[in-house]
């Protein structure tokens, strides 16, 4: 009896100092204001309190996240300021989605002083075969980080090719010199391409080229030549095109499906890259926030961004996965095979995707230059009670928040205004 009545006892005293503990708890908003500070972005660097913050964690981290809104002008200087604070400690990569084929393009240029005009000219000869890598932002941030990181470093491009990107692997595959049967095959596949690319520059439209045209016999029949007398390197670039047709045709088939593989193939690129580094090499990962996301993301995979996370811990490690988004602003949106981006104005919170973001917007004063930093670690270890779940699964999927105030359009190397209606 007397444990029993010493066990009533205890478990009393603990509802009553937990009763005392949750009165005390701050609420979300005061929890969010704690949590919330603010730097500056120029092309030094991050400044601020907000930027020492982020600088404590970048020197901690062995890889390093962005999962961002994608072309602005903005968040390519946010990047820039991460490089920056990455380098001193052996920044070895830049990993980025894209495709490989293309990052050995970007990689051949990225030191080069008429590195803009020869990627112009690239992408001119072979529209939409390459993702945001073709921004002039995104390229100019690239070879910046480059000139900072040192001789060793490079783009890592972790993604399947861009569903233009056809005909340059077609060309490599080429000069890899196949046998004759395999040659053959692949200058049918040139001839399809070019009908089919040429096509796709009239229309605008992403169906009319070869990725969506070609027909399964056809595949199979170049399939069948390739393994004949392709050779290894020919075999492994239309590898590359298979799964990248594979994973665009999935989409309209199975979403799940092809967002599972897609994730898969980064996974294993990265795995390869990391194979070939120095076990301390530090990278950088710049990906769409879906991709960045510990845990399950909003497709329901476990994406790039929890397999870093995990490897990291598994390295004995750290990782450190940033949200980067724009209050608002101009997006820059696709336009069609070959052409200049479309713009569009926006707010942030108006998507309901991202109508949580109203809860920290408060803070943010629309007519300042200011960057808004939420520190989602703080948030995670007994989060309050009225903290909503939106935020909650943020807080597990993102170790920092960054808002610009503003974001505005980048633009394309090589692509041609839309013609007028």
């Amino acid at each position: 009896m007397r444990k029993l009545w010493m066990t009533v006892t205890l478990m009393a005293c603990a509802t009553t100092l937990s009763a005392q503990e949750s009165q005390k708890k701050p609420s979300f908003a005061d929890r969010l204001a704690q949590v919330r500070s603010y730097f500056s972005v120029d092309a030094t660097g991050l400044h601020g309190s907000g930027a020492a913050t982020i600088a404590e964690a970048v020197t901690k981290a062995r890889y390093v996240m962005i999962g961002e809104d994608h072309l602005s002008r903005e968040i390519p200087m946010f990047a820039r300021g991460l490089c920056r604070l990455m380098a001193p400690d052996g920044l070895r990569a830049f990993a980025v989605e894209t495709g490989p084929e293309a990052a050995r393009i970007v990689n051949a240029n990225l030191r080069r002083p008429d590195r803009i005009a020869r990627l112009t000219a690239f992408m001119q000869t072979h529209p939409d075969s390459m993702a945001f890598q073709n921004g002039r932002d995104e390229s100019d941030m690239a070879a910046d980080c480059a000139a900072m990181a040192g001789p060793d470093f490079s783009i890592w491009g972790l993604d399947q090719e861009f569903f233009g990107a056809s005909g340059f692997l077609l060309e490599q595959m080429q000069a890899a010199h196949p046998g004759p049967v395999a040659r053959a095959a692949i200058a049918h596949l040139v001839d399809l391409d070019r009908a089919a690319t040429q096509k796709a520059v009239a229309s605008g439209s992403v169906g009319d080229l070869l990725v969506f045209t070609i027909g399964e016999a056809q595949l199979a029949d170049a399939d069948a030549a390739i393994r004949r007398d392709g050779g290894q390197r020919v075999r492994e670039l239309f590898n590359g095109l298979v799964e990248t047709r594979a994973i665009y045709l999935g989409q309209n088939d199975d979403g799940y499906a092809s967002n599972g593989r897609r994730a898969r193939l980064m996974k294993r690129t990265l795995v390869k890259h990391l194979a070939e580094a120095p076990k301390s090499a530090r990278v950088l990962f710049k990906f769409g926030d879906l991709h960045a996301a510990k845990g399950v993301n909003g497709l329901d995979q476990r994406d790039l961004g929890n397999f870093i996370a995990e490897r990291a811990e598994g390295e004995g490690a750290e990782s450190l996965h940033i949200a980067v988004y724009g209050a608002k602003g101009v997006h820059a949106l696709y336009n069609g095979v070959g052409r200049q981006v479309r713009t569009e104005p926006f707010v942030m919170t108006d998507d309901a995707d991202y109508a949580w973001l109203k809860d920290a917007l408060g803070g943010l004063d629309s007519g300042s230059s200011e960057w808004m930093l939420v520190d989602l670690r703080q948030l995670r270890a007994h989060p309050p009670q009225d903290m909503p779940s939106t935020w909650r699964q943020k807080s597990l999927q993102f170790d920092l928040l960054v808002v610009a105030p503003t974001l505005t359009p980048s633009t394309l190397m090589g692509s041609r205004a839309a013609p007028m209606p």
